[in-house]
């Protein structure tokens, strides 16, 4: 409707944002036909449906990187994706890109993670029939599994970042990759999840003992800094400093900040990721799941009775296994395992 607050707030976009931006009128819009709201722009709308959507819930019950460590201030799925919005946002301010748009792709970009992290992630994909990949099924909650298998209805733009964040050990920049997403404001997304996690679980590796902060090379501290606050603040401003949108360019770094970048990310692979400590209790976590996946594949009516989850039509046992093991928390994956695993104690009268 005219004069509606959701109009005012696309005028507002066209106003003040750089014309390489992603504006919400300007939307490729959805998979299915659905009304405007007066009140929020479309990408608006995404952040929404994603915060309120119980894949969202479940993320603050899944490791990030420190399986049930004791203490209250290790961080989790959802303290990660709120770090990595925190990041983008500060990004996409500085370049006057979508804001709302870079919230709604941060939101959603884990939401298909498995539990126990990313050791439950590789072997999900060793054992499940056709692979897996997390951002692949993160793309998956928000078009078929959400709202009772109706999916969310997102955005193209919002969608489409969702599947371009995940680089693993890959080139970190889009430019180069190979990679290629419909928006500036998915590239950021794509640094900002590396930003975050590369400082957050340093972080929590240092306060888990398994590192110093003095062990951190000392090439890799004189480029980004000796503390996590500086750490962000370079990486950050090195992104903004960097990204000259008005000269075509994509959202880059400097060649002596990425480099250092990369080099904090092999560091945590070889001294955390990979650390004998750590992949002792993820080997525990992966026999969890190996577990799960076997039992409930080798009968559909396991699947269905005990839990009320049958596949969808055309859709295969191993499909509905894999959305439901992927699905779980930490905590669910274990109470589970120990239903099937552990005998019952039976009550001799």
């Amino acid at each position: 409707m005219p004069g509606s607050i959701r109009d005012m707030l696309q005028d507002q976009e066209v106003r003040t944002l750089h014309p390489r931006a992603a504006f919400s009128a300007a939307s490729r819009g959805r998979e299915r036909p659905d009304p405007e709201d007066d009140m929020r722009p479309a990408f608006q709308r995404d952040r929404d449906r994603i915060l309120h959507c119980k894949s969202f819930r479940r993320l603050q019950g899944k490791t990030q990187v420190f399986l049930a460590p004791r203490g209250d201030h290790y961080r989790n799925r959802l303290t990660h994706t709120l770090e990595v919005a925190q990041v983008a946002r500060s990004i996409a301010r500085a370049l006057r890109l979508n804001e709302m748009l870079v919230e709604a792709i941060c939101m959603g970009h884990d939401l298909g993670h498995t539990p126990f992290g990313h050791a439950g992630e590789r072997l999900l994909n060793e054992v499940l029939e056709g692979g897996f990949h997390h951002a692949v099924q993160s793309l998956r909650v928000v078009e078929v599994l959400e709202a009772d298998g109706r999916g969310l209805n997102l955005t193209a733009e919002v969608r489409d970042g969702i599947l371009r964040h995940s680089k693993g050990r890959g080139n970190v920049l889009m430019k180069g990759s190979g990679a290629k997403a419909l928006t500036l404001e998915a590239e950021i997304v794509r640094l900002a999840d590396i930003i975050a996690y590369v400082n957050h679980d340093l972080d929590d590796a240092v306060r888990g003992g398994l590192i110093g902060e003095e062990e951190v090379p000392v090439d890799i501290r004189r480029a980004l800094g000796t503390r996590h606050s500086l750490r962000l603040a370079t990486l950050i401003g090195d992104v903004i400093q960097a990204s000259d949108l008005d000269c075509g360019r994509h959202i880059e770094m400097s060649a002596e900040v990425h480099g250092a970048l990369i080099a904090l990310r092999e560091f945590l692979y070889q001294r955390v990721y990979e650390n004998p400590i750590v992949n002792e209790e993820f080997k525990k976590a992966q026999r969890i799941l190996r577990d799960l996946a076997t039992w409930l594949a080798a009968d559909a009516e396991r699947l269905r009775d005990r839990f009320g989850v049958a596949p969808r039509d055309g859709e295969p046992l191993s499909r509905a296994v894999t959305d439901f093991v992927s699905g779980m928390t930490d905590r669910f994956a274990l109470e589970t395992w120990k239903s099937v695993v552990v005998p019952r104690p039976w009550a001799i009268v």
